[in-house]
């Protein structure tokens, strides 16, 4: 891990206060190394929420100078595969995480979950049950009325045999499972008899053929975490009432170790949706461009549109760690990003819908060249060169022929400053026969180089631009929502009834300066008085150039 993570250490937080006294004289894991772990499905890629569990888990491990490991939990291979595995180690990494040579599969240790199991059959605490899933939602009960299975009393020796012959594939999938054998009247319904295992004709994209029952979650997530020696199990909310099964497992298993199951409020954020279920629909479904669209909420799309490593942490640090589930403002986010491009982006001028201004008193052919500041808040990085001629383009709605009330930019009579150059004072403008501007007119006067004012006249306002005869070409894209309203996916709603039809503006022949021909992904830059652009990471190349929208200059959150 890096100085600069070292140095973002998470706040404190109710889970250090456990690990505390867990570490503490006399406490659980006296002595112990802290040993964390990351278990993410490899079924999708990861998303925003995940972000925050790997920052618990990664942050919180090295709080304490201990370790973390990076797991993948395949053991459901319905939508697992191996483009997953790579993209979120890639994630990972790119958060600035490493996990070292601790890098695990639930799959490798599907011999020693099968073990387990027939202990517990051995132990009269698991058995063979041919219940369908139908008939186990029938006898499941309520809160009044216990549950129940006919298959319950089923000696030892034949739920050993029926697991055995599970195992060698001489059953149909579903038509049996295993059940544990715990308590039918439970308050908590995951201790119901809960099925540890299930029979499942399903290529799996590492063990391939070789296994045909696989075990449920809530059975193997203990016995991983048991194997690999974690001391702290830290996972979402929803695991909450699963971890007296979890403890369970451990107590009746001959497990290495016993970790202890802390859980912590999952992230949601407004304006989006962070199911993989909806996310994959997405994608399948055409609404989006890929995993990676710079609308999704997945840590590659919010890297292809110019969000930092360092915002994402400050974002999960700030909002902070809590047992309560909570909806976090979707602006918020942007803010971290906006407050670590202030200080990080470079700067640049870039006109989004270009119109020709031509300054009829400057001398044709000649050019300036005008020292500009790559980033006021940092002077090491320097100052770039901008060429000035007679012609540039200025945005189209900075002239105005008939100024509405309070208008500070062009006007015929009006003065303002060419970012760094001149003042000029517009003229005119020429149209089509369409009415359309084509072209300003302005004078500069030359006293005012660098846009002083010797004479010490007021001019409110100041506009970019660039030079017509050295500028380069560009697409930018303008990202928004993805949906129109805060909470699409809640209640009845059909959250695809709520998708943005303006959540990308495509512009074409777009005007950059041309230095910006070299620039390559993940660059960013401010673009001045627009917002924080990234280079696209996928579509840009040095003959057609791509930025992507990553945040507005204004705050919406700090204005709230």
């Amino acid at each position: 891990m890096s100085d600069t993570i070292n140095n973002e250490i998470m706040q404190g937080n109710f889970i250090h206060d456990f690990i505390e006294e867990d570490i503490a004289e006399g406490g659980k894991y006296e002595g112990k190394t802290v040993h964390t772990r990351f278990p993410p499905e490899p079924n999708g890629y990861l998303h925003i929420g995940h972000a925050k569990a790997v920052y618990i888990n990664f942050a919180t491990a090295e709080k304490y100078n201990g370790i973390c490991n990076l797991r993948m939990d395949d053991t459901n291979p319905t939508k697992e595969d191996v483009e997953y595995v790579d993209a979120i180690k890639e994630d990972i990494k790119w958060l600035g995480f490493d996990w070292g040579d601790r890098f695990f599969y639930a799959s490798q240790y599907f011999e020693e979950m099968y073990g387990f199991a027939v202990e517990l059959i051995k132990k009269g605490l698991a058995y063979v049950c041919e219940l369908t899933p139908e008939q186990m939602r029938e006898y499941r009960g309520d809160t009044q009325t216990p549950a129940k299975s006919p298959f319950r009393d089923r000696p030892v020796e034949e739920s050993l045999d029926l697991f055995a012959r599970m195992r060698n594939g001489e059953f149909a999938d579903g038509s049996m499972t295993l059940r544990a054998k715990i308590d039918l009247a439970s308050g908590n319904f995951n201790m119901r008899d809960p099925v540890i295992y299930r029979i499942n004709r399903m290529h799996h994209h590492r063990t391939g053929d070789d296994w045909c029952i696989y075990p449920m979650y809530d059975f193997a997530h203990p016995i991983e975490d048991a194997l690999e020696g974690i001391t702290h199990s830290l996972c979402s909310l929803e695991f909450e009432s699963h971890r007296p099964l979890y403890d369970w497992v451990i107590e009746n298993i001959s497990a290495p170790a016993k970790p202890r199951q802390i859980e912590f409020a999952r992230l949601g954020i407004n304006n989006t949706v962070m199911s993989k279920r909806r996310l994959r629909l997405l994608v399948e479904d055409g609404w989006v461009n890929g995993w990676d669209d710079p609308r999704m909420p997945t840590l590659c799309g919010l890297r292809r549109r110019g969000y930092t490593p360092k915002s994402i942490r400050s974002f999960i640090d700030q909002i902070g760690v809590s047992k309560v589930n909570s909806i976090v403002e979707y602006s918020f986010l942007e803010h971290c990003l906006r407050d670590d491009l202030n200080e990080s982006a470079a700067r640049a001028m870039c006109v989004l819908h270009p119109v020709k201004l031509v300054i009829t008193n400057y001398p044709e052919g000649q050019t300036e060249e005008f020292e500009v500041e790559n980033n006021p808040n940092r002077p090491e990085d320097g100052t770039r060169t901008v060429t000035f001629s007679r012609e540039c383009w200025i945005e189209a709605d900075d002239f105005m022929e008939e100024p509405i009330k309070k208008y500070q930019r062009l006007y015929p009579g009006n003065e303002v400053r060419l970012k760094s150059t001149y003042i000029v004072k517009c003229t005119g403008c020429k149209k089509d026969d369409e009415g359309n501007v084509v072209e300003v007119y302005a004078e500069y006067d030359p006293a005012t180089r660098g846009g002083n004012t010797p004479d010490g006249r007021k001019v409110r306002g100041t506009i970019h631009w660039v030079d017509v005869n050295n500028c380069a070409e560009a697409e930018v894209r303008l990202y928004d929502n993805l949906f129109t309203v805060p909470d699409p996916d809640v209640g009845d709603r059909n959250f695809l009834d709520y998708i943005n039809p303006h959540s990308l503006e495509v512009l074409n022949g777009c005007k950059v300066e041309k230095s910006l021909e070299a620039a390559t992904a993940p660059q960013s830059f401010q673009f001045m008085r627009i917002g924080y652009f990234c280079v696209d990471n996928k579509d840009s190349t040095a003959d057609h150039l791509v930025f992507n929208r990553s945040v507005s200059l204004k705050d919406g959150f700090k204005k709230k």
